[in-house]
């Protein structure tokens, strides 16, 4: 009940939401998408929001199997690549869906890599403010990090994802199958978030990585399969503690303060697996600076990059004082100084007091990263 002391109302508007959903896990699985959404509908029709990459190879076939179950859907494209991931490009599928006469009552199904379900996430999370949508990834990136968690985020000039909102998905399916059709390097690119969700939080995880690299490579849908399922387990026991990244969650983060930098400063031509790649191995080098992460540590998590076919270097184009200025404009920074945060072995994190990130001094980042470059 509104109430009104002296010259102050206040309006009492406490919730509790339960955002709880379904990760499904197969193979070919749209069939099974377009009947699960029969049976259990979450809109009058389904906008599927893909890229020019994905679009041509998956659209097709999700959309007819959307209409065999008697389901209205189209399909909306932008053009691939980090570098479209911009409000621009929202705004343009915005006027499409609008033309198109999708309403409240419809949803999104964002068919791709991380760029689209980041993008069509976003859409969903603003358009006619908020209407539901599924995560079907179809890289090893996103299947293993981004299409879980509700990060959804578009690039500015001044920084990645800096413009976005925490938006539940309604379901995601995993649906290995897909990875049949990545290119050799997105493929590698992704398993760098694989191996990280290993140092932040499961040795046996990063054990067997270590001893299945070549059949990981190989993409049968048995490791795939063991990959994806260990992968959502280990990011879903984060966000199921800390959705809103207060605390435990920023150990997602490993490796991407660097990383983001590194990748904005190549012009997204460094994919984002290889910059985190990177971006790992300065953070453990800062770690193993500061005493926290044992050289033998540093060297397991360095070979394991390596036999994934991840980059371990910083180019030699870009600068130590660009690289920390950029990291500077990161949306993780705090007072416009950059926290980082840091393994103290493979498999746990510092938790600087629950802060789970920390601020690091000038010199010890600028030693780490002339490391990196050796």
């Amino acid at each position: 009940m509104v109430e009104l002391r002296d010259n102050v109302m206040r309006l009492t508007l406490k919730r509790e939401v339960d955002e709880s959903y379904d990760i499904v896990f197969g193979y070919e699985m749209f069939p099974q998408i377009a009947g699960n959404l029969r049976s259990s509908p979450i809109g009058s029709r389904y906008a599927i929001i893909t890229d020019s990459n994905v679009g041509p190879l998956y659209a097709e076939g999700l959309e007819e199997s959307l209409r065999s179950e008697g389901l209205k859907a189209d399909t909306f494209s932008f053009e691939a690549g980090e570098e479209n991931k911009t409000l621009d490009s929202c705004e343009s599928l915005v006027r499409a869906l609008v033309r198109s006469g999708y309403g409240r009552d419809s949803a999104i199904l964002a068919l791709g890599g991380g760029v689209v379900g980041d993008a069509a996430g976003f859409v969903a999370a603003v358009y006619n403010r908020g209407i539901p949508y599924v995560q079907i990834p179809t890289t090893v990136l996103a299947q293993a990090d981004s299409s879980v968690g509700g990060k959804t985020a578009v690039d500015t000039e001044y920084g990645k994802n800096l413009i976005g909102a925490f938006k539940q998905p309604e379901r995601v399916y995993i649906d290995v199958a897909t990875l049949r059709t990545l290119p050799e390097r997105q493929y590698r690119a992704g398993l760098a978030e694989t191996i990280k969700h290993g140092v932040i939080q499961d040795a046996d995880f990063f054990r067997y990585l270590e001893e299945n690299m070549h059949i990981v490579l190989q993409r049968s849908p048995e490791s795939s399969l063991h990959i994806a399922k260990n992968n959502c387990r280990i990011k879903g026991n984060v966000v199921e503690i800390d959705p809103h990244e207060k605390s435990l969650r920023r150990i997602l983060n490993y490796g991407h303060t660097v990383g983001h930098a590194l990748e904005r400063l190549s012009g997204y031509e460094l994919f984002h697996g290889e910059a985190v790649s990177i971006g790992m191995m300065v953070a453990g080098r800062i770690s193993n600076e500061l005493g926290y992460f044992p050289e033998e540590d540093l060297e397991c998590q360095e070979r394991l990059l390596t036999a994934a076919g991840l980059p371990t270097k910083i180019p030699p184009s870009m600068t130590d004082g660009s690289i920390i200025a950029a990291s500077s404009s990161d949306k993780k920074a705090k007072d416009s100084r950059v926290r980082y945060v840091l393994p103290v072995s493979i498999g746990r994190m510092h938790d600087f007091d629950g802060e789970y990130a920390g601020y690091v001094d000038d010199k010890v980042v600028i030693e780490a990263l002339r490391r990196t470059r050796q």
